[in-house]
């Protein structure tokens, strides 16, 4: 145990709240909550009432995503367990769902444009002191949560957080997670550990540089009883070495759904890290070995799991230099700071930037451009897409934008000009509002209202008219989900006649026909522009 060792390059990382596969929901408190009492709860009785249903449900290609844990029955005793520690281990955060609920119910009843100040006294006790009560112009009321109070309160409790490993050897080895709390067994090695612990960096660098086992074990004040297992996570073998980019111009390469990693001679950027383990595989495809040893930027397009993935920035939080975050809306439920979160767990360089500010890079700039759609509606400022400008060249990360006004971005246009390459997300059959956002719903809503206002990206129409006005050189269909190893955050399955492939390919056949570049990113590409 004095001989130096490396991280296998097929341990995952799971963090965990409560057992619960942690995303940014989880972190924010006044979110957390909601999702605890409004989500998990909800999951865990109705499969202790009826596990045959989720054991089906769960193996339905058509249920996938759903509120269905994929466990067999004979796990009922064990989540009925985690039941009653949830309700006696995080009450203080059930009591807020609960005081928030009230207090909007207060509001729509009370709140007619007269002052607001008498509701203040009127407010659940366990909420007062945390929210201020506001009305728009047209004189309806809302509460506007002061999140910083919040992280400094009972209501975030690091002693929830957790973090489970395990090997991994083939992309099927994961299931959907997050309907489906991880249960102790020999399958993973829980580490009781808050996110923010430093001693994760100290694990996560031995993927490259390595360390006597004993030395780690102590930092992360692991069992006994558990060296075996954690022995196992470890090997002498080293990595291959990282070779920087010393080429001309940009280098971008996609690791798949959208993450995409842009390189200069000078600086890193890497865009909404999602990236896949190291294990034999039929599908090419770029891991943890394939990123620098410093990452300049680490920029985040939006607020969904698919896009901030905790799992990959745990990970990457040693080697980060900043993480650029769209700027929040500032108390809002349904919109929860990213800034206040990244930083709680332990990322000390974030910045905050709005619509058309700009970052100066070695050589060029950093743009945050307009993102429009793919939320319901919501009032959710926490969405950007980012331009990087070099003399070079130019390229666009768009994520999901879905071009609903497109005059947004033809003043855009007017303002930077063309764009050589458009990298854009076409998942054009999102699903429905409280697919994401239910938890967060004080008052039920309408089935077909629901199935409205959806989670989309843009479609054939609203993509093409985005090449045109960018007098784009290159169109590239990423943020997709197709990619094997997303699964388990995703639950996508296309088929050749789903509306996004049939929209994507009517897009890359377009542009091909008007002399552009044009494709479908799967799995790996690198694309140099000098």
């Amino acid at each position: 145990m004095t001989e130096p060792v490396y991280l296998r390059p097929n341990v995952v990382v799971e963090p965990l709240c409560m057992g619960w596969y942690a995303w940014m929901h989880l972190i924010s408190p006044a979110t957390a909550a909601m999702n605890v009492a409004e989500r998990h709860l909800g999951i865990m009785a109705s499969y202790v009432q009826a596990p045959q249903i989720h054991e089906a449900a769960a193996r339905d290609p058509q249920m996938l995503g759903g509120p269905f844990m994929d466990y067999r029955p004979g796990r009922t005793a064990e989540i009925a367990g985690l039941m009653r520690e949830t309700r006696q281990r995080q009450a203080r955060q059930l009591t807020l769902a609960a005081d928030l609920r009230s207090a909007d119910e207060l509001l729509q009843a009370e709140a007619s444009g007269y002052s607001l100040e008498p509701l203040y006294s009127r407010l659940p006790d366990g909420l007062r002191g945390y929210v201020e009560l506001v009305y728009d112009l047209n004189n309806h009321a809302a509460m506007r949560l002061l999140e910083p109070l919040l992280y400094a309160s009972p209501y975030y409790d690091e002693s929830l957080q957790s973090v489970a490993l395990s090997l991994m050897e083939a992309d099927a080895d994961r299931a959907f997670v997050l309907s489906t709390p991880r249960l102790a067994g020999p399958e993973r090695l829980l580490l009781e550990l808050p996110f923010a612990h430093p001693g994760l960096d100290e694990l996560f660098r031995m993927k490259r540089t390595p360390r006597p086992l004993a030395e780690i074990a102590a930092r992360l004040a692991v069992p006994a009883a558990e060296m075996p297992r954690f022995t196992a996570l470890f090997t002498a073998e080293p990595p291959a070495p990282y070779r920087p980019y010393e080429g001309p111009g940009i280098r971008t390469r996609y690791f798949g759904h959208a993450c995409v990693l842009v390189e200069t001679r000078e600086v890193s950027i890497l865009s909404d890290p999602v990236i896949s383990y190291e294990y034999t595989s039929d599908i090419p495809r770029y891991t943890y070995a394939d990123l620098p040893d410093r990452l300049d930027y680490v920029v985040i397009t939006h607020n969904h799991q698919d896009h901030i993935l905790l799992e990959t920035l745990l990970q990457l939080r040693h080697k980060i230099g900043t993480i650029v975050v769209p700027r929040s809306g500032g108390g809002a439920l349904q919109d929860p700071s990213l800034k206040l979160a990244l930083r709680r767990i332990g990322f000390p360089n974030v910045v905050e930037i709005s619509e058309l500010e700009t970052l100066d890079l070695p050589g060029g700039r950093l743009v945050a451009v307009p993102f429009l759609g793919e939320h319901s509606d919501l009032n959710i400022q926490t969405k950007m897409a980012y331009l990087v400008s070099r003399p070079e060249g130019s390229l666009l990360l768009a994520a999901d934008s879905c071009n609903v006004e497109p005059r947004i971005y033809q003043h855009v246009r007017e303002l930077l000009g063309p764009i050589d390459l458009l990298f854009l997300g076409m998942e054009c059959d999102g699903a429905p509002l409280s697919w994401l956002y239910g938890p967060l719903l004080t008052r039920p809503i309408d089935r077909r209202m629901d199935r409205s206002r959806r989670l989309s990206g843009s479609n054939y129409e609203r993509g093409i008219d985005l090449v045109e006005r960018f007098e784009c050189k290159y169109a590239y269909v990423y943020a997709m989900g197709m990619e094997p190893w997303l699964r388990h955050i995703m639950a996508k399955e296309y088929t050749p006649e789903s509306d996004p492939i049939v929209a994507s390919e009517q897009l890359i056949r377009e542009c091909r026909a008007r002399g552009l570049g044009a494709e479908r990113l799967f799995g790996e590409r690198e694309i140099l522009l000098n």
